[in-house]
Parts: structure tokens; sequence; C-alpha cells
């Protein structure tokens, strides 16, 4: 956790608040996703699929409309 606080602040030094705070908090809940799905043997629909893909698509409309 303190590594993930260090790289948001890094990052906020080359991207405006609110692009870093929705990048980082996307990772996060795609990476929780991920863990669910890959370690915790939870279902994978269609769609919880298109929901994390909507996430990733918003983020990275975040980061390129910056």
């Amino acid at each position: 956790m303190i590594l993930s606080g260090f790289l948001l602040s890094w990052s906020m030094k080359t991207l405006p608040l609110g692009t870093a705070y929705t990048v980082w908090t996307g990772i996060g809940a795609v990476g929780a996703f991920l863990v669910g799905i890959i370690w915790l043997g939870e279902e994978l629909s269609p769609g919880r699929l298109g929901a994390a893909l909507l996430i990733l698509t918003g983020i990275g409309l975040m980061k390129f409309a910056t």
C-alpha cells in the first residue's frame, strides 16, 4: 500500500490529480477483479469482463485526454 501511494504521488508530478487518481483507482479495481478470478476462483461472466474492459477503456481515455 505504501508503494501504491508513492507511485500515485510520483505520477502527480506529470499528471493532473483527477487523471492520476482515476488511473490509480482503475488499476486497483481491475487488479482486484483479476485476483478474484485467478486466485480465488470467482466466475468470469461476460458482464463482469465487459465491465472490466470499460474501466480499462475509461483509464485509457482519461490518460490520453490529458
